[in-house]
């Protein structure tokens, strides 16, 4: 069974409690659409890579589609896909303005079946990471591999979580 890679890392913001030491989820490899499609094809399927590929690039067209038509898709033992709203307050709802007070537009992720939080506590495995891509090493279990102290993301950084068990979205 694969292992759920992790680094340690001190917190030295003010977020969470300054000075402890933290998990935080590593990533070594992002896995786009075409290395998925590989992946799947190599699972015993009768599909070929290409066709795979042409189904899952369709499949992220209508996706999209139907989120910015507020719609919620699920799929099966993986996740429910949402659109979330970031916005600034307005003194009055006759104040509110969808161009004056909506910030940004995100994609929600909850996990459902086999990788939802419940099965994942019960069935993920934990890995440290002890050597990192950038030539740094963890020695002392404090770099915070390309992400800031409090779960932001830095340019070259990897996912992150913030101590109080939140992500950032992408």
């Amino acid at each position: 069974m694969a292992s759920i890679k992790y680094k340690i890392y001190k917190n030295n913001s003010s977020a969470g409690v300054k000075g402890k030491y933290y998990a935080r989820a590593f990533h070594d490899e992002t896995v786009g659409l075409e290395e998925l499609a590989e992946h799947m094809s190599n699972h015993n399927t009768p599909f070929s890579k290409g066709t795979i590929h042409g189904v899952l690039k369709d499949m992220v067209a209508c996706v999209r589609e139907l989120l910015l038509d507020s719609k919620k898709v699920k799929f099966d033992d993986l996740a429910i896909f949402s659109l979330g709203l970031t916005s600034k307050p307005a003194d009055t709802s006759e104040d509110f303005t969808p161009s004056g007070n909506i910030v940004k537009a995100y994609i929600n992720a909850l996990g459902t079946g086999e990788i939802s939080k419940k099965q994942l506590d019960v069935t993920a495995r934990f890995k440290e990471v002890v050597e990192y891509n950038r030539g740094e090493s963890n020695t002392s279990g404090t770099s915070n591999g390309g992400s800031t102290p409090s779960g932001g993301k830095t340019p070259s950084g990897g996912g992150t979580e913030t101590p109080g068990g939140g992500d950032d979205h992408e």
